[in-house]
């Protein structure tokens, strides 16, 4: 996704809202082992298979999962992953059953994709970050690719309803989805709906060749592109322009607050957009928005401190529900329906241009 840098002194002064009960040293330490253990489980592929049965012979699932894997170092995962309370081990330790709690951590994974494979070593270098010893985009990176892949892997447990609900009020034939990571969310919405096309812009290198993947396996490469690019600037690019003038819809999840980033741009950027694709009345945007001041709760919900803490760390402010709306005022996009979606501190609009 397109990222743009702001001084240190754009940052708001209450950007970590009220502040809930204290978090004890067990949990902060356990917790960061627990985290690698949910972020180590689906890079092997053990949540997908327990997804599809319950139960899984760990013998098996070494042999099948390639000659490299170690068993030893899986069965110490999984064995952590049990202490965690994720799995129960049955057989003297040879068979692995999800259970309840197991459920819902693999419904959550990808939040656990987006911190521990997307954002671990910002985190971690944090204090070179703090010294001046890394600069963030030059020698400390994120790992755009499972970025997107986190997103994707939400999208899917429990953003996509809402998606489909929204979708199936608007009447479109071309979609655009900005920000596109690997392409899973047009190529779902697109799958879904004959006749209509779709077009996923993302400026990452690494997340387009991912989506070109993803584009295959749906079977969708005659109705959906995958194409490198900076959203605003797409449109002056002649190897797409015939695409972009077919856009009648625009749809972008969780991209807002990188492009909104840049204080001199910042009032105008919802006008960009439109100028960016002229054929298109129904905008589809979702962000996640400030944790609010007053918030008041007793508890951090999962992701917002992470969200909150990375995004300070690269220098990129987050804005209120009221300065969305705002700008979207301003920028002639008016909203017809406003939803919460997924993540805390999430809303999901449909806007149409007048």
């Amino acid at each position: 996704m397109t990222l743009l840098h702001t001084p240190p002194d754009a940052l708001p002064a209450d950007w970590y809202g009220a502040a809930p009960a204290p978090i004890g040293v067990d949990q902060a330490f356990n917790g960061y082992v627990a985290a690698t253990v949910v972020h180590t489980l689906d890079r092997l592929g053990v949540w997908d298979r327990l997804a599809a049965e319950p139960r899984l012979d760990l013998a098996d699932f070494v042999r099948s999962a390639g000659p490299a894997v170690r068993e030893r170092v899986v069965r110490e995962v999984m064995r952590a992953a049990a202490v965690c309370g994720w799995l129960r081990l049955e057989d003297d330790g040879d068979t692995a059953v999800l259970t309840d709690a197991g459920r819902e951590t693999l419904r959550m994974r990808g939040y656990f994709t987006w911190a521990v494979g997307g954002y671990s070593d910002v985190f971690s270098g944090a204090a070179r970050l703090a010294t001046g010893e890394a600069t963030f985009g030059d020698t400390l990176l994120r790992d755009e690719a499972m970025v997107a892949l986190g997103s994707g892997q939400n999208d899917r447990s429990f953003m996509s309803t809402t998606l489909d609900d929204v979708l199936d009020g608007i009447d479109f034939r071309t979609l655009a989805d900005l920000g596109s990571g690997i392409s899973a969310r047009v190529s779902r919405v697109v799958g879904a709906r004959p006749g209509t096309r779709g077009l996923g812009l993302d400026i990452s290198g690494p997340a387009t060749e991912l989506g070109h993947r993803t584009i295959a396996e749906a079977g969708l490469q005659d109705r959906v592109r995958a194409i490198r690019a900076d959203v605003l600037d797409v449109c002056h690019r002649e190897a797409h322009h015939d695409a972009i003038a077919e856009v009648d819809t625009v749809m972008s999840f969780f991209l807002l607050h990188d492009l909104l980033a840049d204080p001199a741009t910042r009032p105008h950027l919802f006008t960009r957009l439109r100028e960016a694709f002229p054929a298109a009345r129904t905008f589809v945007l979702a962000d996640t928005m400030l944790r609010p001041e007053a918030e008041g709760s007793a508890t951090l919900p999962v992701f917002s401190l992470g969200y909150e803490l990375a995004h300070a760390l690269m220098g990129v402010p987050l804005h209120t529900k009221e300065t969305y709306e705002d700008l979207f005022a301003a920028a002639g996009l008016h909203p017809v329906r406003t939803v919460p979606f997924g993540t805390p501190h999430s809303w999901l609009y449909v806007l149409e241009a007048r």
